[in-house]
């Protein structure tokens, strides 16, 4: 998945979560990052830090790569 925003990065946070049935409560609990945290993340606020928004997804697993287009 290309991700070009922060809505669609929120999209996909949101979509891996909820496939193992996680809930915001829990990954909270785990991850150490707030509820509304990572409820602003998956609704695609723009303002959010990065730092905590890529250790999310290290946490769900997911790979995240910058490649140069064209």
């Amino acid at each position: 998945m290309i991700v070009a925003n922060a809505a669609e990065f929120g999209k996909a946070i949101q979509a891996r979560r909820k496939e193992p049935g996680y809930t915001q409560a829990f990954l909270s609990e785990y991850s150490g990052l707030s509820v509304s945290f990572l409820s602003e993340l998956e609704n695609g606020k723009r303002t959010i830090q990065l730092e905590k928004a890529l250790k999310l997804a290290n946490l769900l697993c997911l790979d995240y790569a910058l490649t140069a287009r064209g």
